[in-house]
């Protein structure tokens, strides 16, 4: 898979989107900016499947670790403590909440999930403004045609 940020992306429309004076090379430029930017959307689209499956993963991980169910080898493993409470005594299930929505290995997992979504509706309008390009080319074609007498 190719390593795209959304500034990556960002710039790259910032460039691709322009539609210099030559109309007929920006017509035929159409369907590789569709297919550039739709292999783009499927990777990413991947992307955000394989980080919401890893949070899935984790978030029983911290539930076992968080409740005294995690095996010792696997709390090595990970590198946690053993406390995870440091020290106070467990909360009551109804508290448990603040501890999952602080954790920072959520968190990080969340944001992930969330800058994955931001570069898939950022790809959405992209090609959706791909899609109306078009509209956009006749407009300039027939503007020129004004601009001309015809």
């Amino acid at each position: 898979m190719t390593t795209y940020d959304l500034n990556t992306i960002l710039d790259d429309w910032d460039k691709d989107s322009r539609i210099e004076s030559d109309l007929s090379e920006a017509s035929t430029k159409t369907p590789l900016l569709h297919a550039k930017y739709l292999r783009l959307y499927s990777e990413v689209k991947l992307r955000l499947r394989m980080q919401e499956n890893n949070q899935k993963k984790l978030l029983k991980a911290k539930w076992l670790y968080y409740n005294g169910k995690m095996p010792k080898e696997d709390i090595d493993k990970r590198g946690w403590a053993y406390d995870p409470f440091d020290g106070m005594s467990k909360p009551l299930k109804g508290d448990m909440d603040y501890f999952y929505e602080s954790d920072d290995e959520i968190v990080q997992s969340e944001d992930k999930i969330q800058y994955y979504k931001n570069m898939l509706e950022t790809l959405k309008e992209i090609l959706n403004n791909i899609t109306w390009r078009h509209q956009t080319l006749r407009n300039a074609i027939e503007y020129k045609k004004f601009e001309s007498g015809m």
